[in-house]
């Protein structure tokens, strides 16, 4: 029994040093916390002040292949279905700094084949992830212009251990710090461009000395907003908006001690995506619902595939009558 324990051990720290030294001799691509398409139209706009809003997104991505550094198809069909979903909250209040209103969010999120950079046979089961906590959100409203910035963190609460294919996080802290503006080319604010910046800090993964590379992610979209009158034609009983958004993400700098069996190519991943975007609120029951598509273009180093965002909310008024 000894002897059996000690041949594994020499053979898992061969494995072990094998992976390390293979690690040097090129770039991983591993990915970061940030969800594209969690933000499409509007994406500069902060809810109204004095609102809590409760939301339960549906984040599905399907990978329909894995591109090289030229971004040719390595693989055609790597058969990879992320789903993400939970249950958020967002708090927009009346208090001011620097001119604009305060918010916070916090997001508890499970996920099923949680994608960790270029593996094929990632298959976690369906389990708690990486919770997004902002502690930090303000945001401005001017006639023809919104602007929002932002503070964010992503806490490694998801299962993580390097090498296993059941992994439902990304074992490491994320920073974020985001930007954006929504414009608007009428006083009615009824046709309007947008684009959020995000910049992505990342930790080193649990118990290793990887680390992911710092990530620029840039979403938003131009759309056109819709006021659905009621029978009588005297007031709005909803708001519909529609349009075409995108989002846009690069690795700015080399993943750090990466991982052999991620090894794609040693350039810095890049991927490009255009889709469409329709939410309606009802303005009586207080509630709304989104759905983004977005279908990915120009990937190099990474999956190239389809993303669909579903997300319903209640939003609760503390504004005074």
């Amino acid at each position: 029994m000894t002897t059996k324990f000690n041949s594994y051990t020499q053979i898992k720290s061969t494995l072990t040093l094998l992976l390390l030294f293979v690690s040097f001799l090129g770039y991983s691509q591993l990915k970061g916390g940030h969800i594209l398409g969690s933000s499409g139209l509007q994406s500069g706009t902060q809810a109204p002040a004095n609102t809590l809003s409760l939301y339960v997104p549906g984040y599905f991505y399907e990978a329909g292949s894995l591109r090289n550094s030229d971004g040719d198809k390595s693989i055609a069909n790597p058969d990879i279905n992320m789903f993400l979903t939970g249950v958020g909250a967002n708090y927009v209040s009346d208090f001011k700094i620097l001119g604009a209103n305060y918010g916070a969010t916090i997001l508890v999120a499970f996920a099923s084949n949680t994608i960790q950079g270029s593996y094929v046979d990632s298959k976690s089961p369906f389990a708690f992830t990486d919770m997004l906590v902002q502690p930090i959100q303000l945001g401005w409203h001017n006639k023809r212009a919104d602007f929002v910035f932002s503070y964010q963190l992503y806490l490694p609460t998801g299962k993580y251990e390097l090498g296993a294919s059941d992994n439902s996080g990304l074992g490491m802290f994320m920073n974020e710090l985001s930007a954006g503006t929504t414009l608007f080319f009428n006083d009615k604010k009824t046709f309007h461009f947008s684009a959020l910046a995000a910049y992505e800090m990342n930790g080193k993964k649990k118990d290793t000395n990887i680390k992911t590379g710092d990530i620029l992610s840039i979403e938003g979209g131009l759309g056109k907003t819709f006021y659905m009158m009621n029978a009588e034609k005297t007031a709005p009983k909803g708001i519909l908006n529609a349009g075409l958004i995108y989002y846009l993400q690069y690795k700015v700098s080399h993943d750090e001690i990466p991982v052999g069996t991620l090894l794609l190519e040693p350039s810095k991943d890049r991927v490009g995506a255009i889709g469409a975007e329709v939410n309606y609120f009802h303005i009586g029951c207080k509630t709304t619902a989104g759905l983004r598509w977005v279908s990915e273009i120009g990937a190099v180093n990474r999956f190239q595939g389809n993303t669909f965002f579903l997300t319903l909310a209640h939003v609760f008024s503390f504004a005074k009558e």
